[in-house]
């Protein structure tokens, strides 16, 4: 599988990488069988970078991935985990907490339930807007100087603050979304990275699976998925970006690839310097993902991508208004 480096300073990775969190039951019901099974699967086929958190089901997926990786050569694998959001009993989210006596609890917690004595790229999941952003990625830094964790990521902030995050410690990726019906890092985040050698791992890739050619108005009803609560899986919304999911699949069928393969393969024709990060669960979605990698976008393809899914395309917001209002990424760059 191709090579790509994550940033001037970050380490080389396969040019799509793993996110497990489908694997902790987000997305509905999961089976362990064979989630470890389509880990396996991935790392057998050239895949290298595992994306995790450690609130995915208060530290299941991490555990998740432990198993998976028990018989596993550790130098082979880069572990990326997420940390700061905080989680009650029942599940429900509480806030974050970035500070430096935070990052150190929840890192000892993390390489416990890892079964490992290092993170390749550690990073908080949000900003804390408590906690300015130049003492969080100090916080990291001195675990980076102890040996506990290689490089330092951020996810969904904004221009000002990777810029004053980068100043304090090199930061190699950034975790966003991006896909075709999500462009917003274009506006000026893409930009910044670029200017300061930081790669880019881009999720929902397939907007949570709304554009894979797979989900239908009845997908997710027959257990518990959290992506029925996002206003995209919604209503009039749903219509209308399940219509742009039938666009992509009449340009997908005329390039002889399935949605979801063009969908990936556009992002990564987006740069170099981006991986994204796939969420398959199973060993057979996982194999479609991988015929992205084949897939060979021609000027005329992009052309009519291009055209189909403007920016600003999709109906509804990514995630609900509360939960919007806390994107620091979503706020526009003042330099």
């Amino acid at each position: 599988m191709e090579q790509r480096k994550l940033g001037s300073t970050g380490p080389t990775v396969a040019s799509l990488g793993l996110g497990c969190m489908a694997m902790s039951d987000a997305y509905g019901p999961a089976d362990r069988g064979e989630s470890i099974a389509t880990i396996h699967a991935a790392l057998d086929a050239g895949m290298t970078l595992l994306d995790t958190g450690d609130f995915y089901t208060m530290g299941h997926n991490e555990m998740l991935v432990r198993e998976a990786l028990k018989d596993r050569p550790r130098d082979k694998v880069q572990i990326s985990v997420k940390f700061g959001a905080l989680r009650g009993p029942a599940g429900e989210f509480a806030g974050m907490d970035c500070r430096p006596a935070a990052v150190k609890n929840f890192l000892a917690y993390s390489l416990q339930r890892l079964g490992t004595d290092y993170v390749d790229i550690y990073r908080p999941a949000r900003l804390d807007p408590n906690v300015p952003i130049e003492e969080t990625i100090g916080g990291i830094a001195e675990m980076v100087k102890a040996g506990y964790i290689r490089h330092i990521g951020l996810s969904e902030v904004g221009s000002d603050t990777i810029r004053r995050a980068h100043a304090v410690h090199p930061i190699v990726d950034l975790q966003i979304e991006y896909s075709l019906i999500e462009r917003g890092v274009e506006r000026d985040i893409l930009r910044t990275c670029r200017e300061l050698g930081i790669g880019i791992t881009a999720y929902g890739v397939l907007a949570r699976g709304l554009i894979s050619g797979h989900w239908s108005k009845d997908s997710g009803k027959a257990g518990k998925d959290y992506r029925l609560m996002s206003p995209r899986f919604q209503g009039a919304n749903l219509d209308a970006n399940l219509a742009l999911a039938e666009q992509l699949r009449a340009i997908a069928t005329e390039i002889g690839a399935t949605p979801a393969q063009v969908a990936i393969a556009w992002v990564a024709a987006q740069g170099k310097e981006i991986v994204p990060l796939v969420g398959a669960r199973t060993r057979n979605r996982l194999t479609e993902a991988l015929g992205a990698t084949k897939v060979n976008l021609t000027p005329a393809h992009l052309a009519a991508l291009a055209k189909a899914f403007p920016p600003d395309v999709a109906a509804g917001t990514r995630y609900t208004a509360e939960q919007m209002a806390h994107l620091d990424s979503e706020k526009p760059a003042t330099a």
